[in-house]
């Protein structure tokens, strides 16, 4: 069956370790959607974090979709239109952000164009012996100013679609399972990087966003391509037809792809692409 829909996380699968898109990976995208294709991306990352990728691909031209939140929410490029939004309760977030003051983590919620932190000044971590500002690294990822709020638990009175904690991948590997116990039937709980552990709504992933808005549109699982390098792009990689792990993948999720490419800076995706199309 010809593939109609490209599905990619973003960070360690379509951009390179400069956050930057290849001049090859480009070309093959924006030849797709010419073709008819629809391009989708789907990440951790908010939506306005994905807005000048997508503007680099093309993507508003052919109704393209901008997965955001590991699957909370879902918005049409050209439109501008929610397609999908599934947030956390409040109170939840609030007893999220107060329980974190229990654990040495940054916890980041986002509204807006803000992102609000406690201290913009207070957010070093270390990873692989490289210290990291993780809450400047997170600002102009997602394309946010910052604000500083010195207690998020009792600042939040509307609906969020992530609460993101980062922490040195050490430390969280040892307490993220008290950081999640009180949650864990609750909300979704999960590592999205080995520095970053976040909470979304119960039953949320990438997965369910793509079924919840491809579906309607017509589009079957067959004829879907997913490519993906983490943990968290496992669930997008069994829903599509064809499911795609870059060689910098993370090894639990080479396991369950359907095929492995190139890595991220060798154009992994426009190389497998070039095989499919």
């Amino acid at each position: 069956m010809a593939i109609k829909v490209i599905i990619m996380d973003v960070d360690g699968t379509l951009t390179n370790s400069k956050k930057q898109i290849t001049p090859k990976t480009k070309e093959m995208l924006i030849e797709a959607q010419n073709k008819g294709i629809k391009l989708v991306l789907a990440s951790g990352r908010p939506v306005s974090g994905l807005i000048g990728l997508a503007k680099e691909l093309e993507m508003e031209k052919h109704h393209g979709l901008l997965v955001s939140f590991n699957g909370s929410k879902v918005v049409d490029c050209q439109t501008k239109e929610v397609l999908f939004d599934q947030t956390m309760r409040i109170e939840d977030a609030r007893e999220v952000l107060e329980h974190m003051k229990n654990f040495k983590v940054y916890p980041m919620i986002d509204k807006g164009n803000y992102l609000f932190v406690n201290d913009v000044y207070k957010g070093m971590i270390t990873y692989q012996n490289e210290k990291i500002d993780i809450i400047q690294y997170e600002a102009r990822g997602g394309n946010f100013k910052l604000c500083e709020i010195e207690d998020l638990s009792s600042f939040v009175d509307f609906p969020l679609n992530k609460i993101l904690t980062a922490g040195d991948p050490e430390y969280l590997n040892k307490h993220y399972q008290d950081m999640m116990e009180p949650f864990k039937e609750r909300l979704n709980c999960m590592f999205t990087a080995p520095f970053y552990f976040e909470f979304t709504a119960k039953g949320i992933d990438k997965a369910k966003a793509l079924d919840s808005v491809l579906k309607p549109m017509g589009f079957q699982q067959e004829e879907m391509v997913a490519f993906g390098d983490g943990d968290n792009d496992a669930t997008m990689l069994s829903y599509a037809g064809i499911g795609v792990a870059m060689d910098n993948a993370q090894d639990s999720l080479k396991k369950i792809a359907d095929k492995i490419t190139l890595s991220n800076e060798e154009d992994g995706i426009a190389v497998m692409l070039e095989t499919l199309l």
